[in-house]
């Protein structure tokens, strides 16, 4: 009995931790415990990042793309002549947008908005940040990224793969990974919710506090669950997901986290002192940060790349695991599966291959002395 008690026993000790925190959380900082937050922690106990099959065919899809250029507008109109041959009733969305494609009805995001069983994207990584965008309030459809010739870490699929990974959709063998996201809401001096309810950002990569063309350094208070953990005095700070921790936290001087864990990461941006490193918590923390009261200078805040807000002293952000993380299909759903045995020399089988360890070779040249990347140059030659 014991191996089917020992779950619960973790989950009652890990609501029993943090119970400890609310009297000290209610009185130093009030953004902390909300109504809406305390609501996501039983939900982030099934929605930990984790492979799965996606096996229900999609009766509606949504094609994200990123500016039309000639390859991109060619690369559509053959995507949607073979979805219209070969899955006949299956309906395709775009954007409301002038450059929408002959063939696509038009899809707007919001509470009322056309149900959509999975996003299409073509482009680069932005691209998928931006159909993560429009599903800023619910739950993500399954994501098929597919590349328009540039490499980014969030692009399993070439577009000339494009017939084969449909198939493998229909057929319930893709793969999918659920990327974990973050929610930020906002918050004025007087610890008031700013915005309405519901307004909470939803973002793929990170969340950035800067400085902005201010020649000042920010003063930036940081708590965890309640507690304060420092103040940091620097450029700004960056809060990511594993999957952003390879973007502008990697920059920074972050660690590489696998996407498949659920973690926040907490890097500093040119911080003024030298022992302040980087921190990786569990994704049922909350983190807040508030502009100081002695900040010269307010901050600017960018999440995804966009820049959003800008906070003045004694504002503040809090930052934790969403519930609606992004289901990303995996690149090892569309290998011949007859091929298993041969693969074993070079990887996994099909559905089991890691394409985060292949981008973090081809990529980053993660760990590449000066001799294999001599190697790596004459081979492509």
């Amino acid at each position: 009995m014991f191996p089917s008690l020992l779950p619960r026993f973790l989950q009652y000790q890990s609501t029993k931790r943090a119970l400890q925190y609310l009297p000290y959380t209610r009185r130093r900082i009030k953004p902390i415990i909300t109504h809406r937050s305390l609501s996501y922690s039983p939900i982030l106990l099934s929605t930990t990042p984790t492979w799965r099959q996606l096996e229900q065919a999609p009766k509606s899809i949504l094609i994200v793309n990123k500016l039309r250029t000639q390859p991109v507008i060619l690369a559509i109109d053959a995507f949607l002549e073979h979805v219209q041959r070969t899955y006949p009733g299956v309906r395709v969305f775009h954007e409301d947008r002038p450059d929408i494609p002959h063939g696509a009805e038009v899809w707007q995001p919001g509470a009322n908005a056309q149900k959509i069983d999975l996003v299409v994207t073509l482009g680069g990584d932005g691209t998928i940040l931006h159909a993560s965008s429009l599903f800023s309030a619910g739950a993500v459809p399954p994501v098929l990224s597919f590349s328009m010739g540039t490499l980014g870490f969030l692009l399993p699929f070439h577009i000339d793969d494009f017939a084969k990974a449909l198939e493998s959709v229909y057929l319930g063998k893709a793969t999918i990974l659920n990327r974990m996201r973050l929610a930020c809401t906002f918050y004025n001096e007087d610890f008031g919710k700013m915005g309405h309810d519901g307004d909470d950002w939803q973002v793929m990569n990170e969340i950035a506090l800067h400085r902005g063309s201010s020649p000042h350094l920010n003063t930036i208070d940081i708590f965890v669950d309640g507690q304060h953990l420092t103040e940091a005095v620097s450029d700004g700070l960056i809060v990511s997901t594993p999957t952003g921790s390879t973007a502008y936290s990697l920059s920074a001087g972050g660690p590489i986290v696998h996407p498949s864990l659920s973690a926040l990461v907490l890097t500093p941006i040119c911080p003024r002192s030298l022992s302040f490193r980087p921190l990786v918590f569990p994704s049922s923390s909350v983190i807040t940060l508030r502009i100081g009261d002695r900040s010269r200078a307010p901050a600017g805040v960018s999440m995804d790349g966009r820049t959003s807000h800008v906070l003045k002293p004694g504002e503040s952000v809090n930052v934790q695991a969403s519930p609606f993380p992004v289901p990303c299909i995996n690149r090892s759903s569309i290998l011949d599966p007859e091929s298993e045995d041969t693969q074993h020399d070079e990887g996994a089988g099909p559905g089991k291959e890691d394409d985060w360890v292949r981008d973090i070779n081809n990529l980053l040249q993660y760990n590449a002395t000066f001799r294999s990347k001599a190697l790596l140059r004459h081979s492509r030659t």
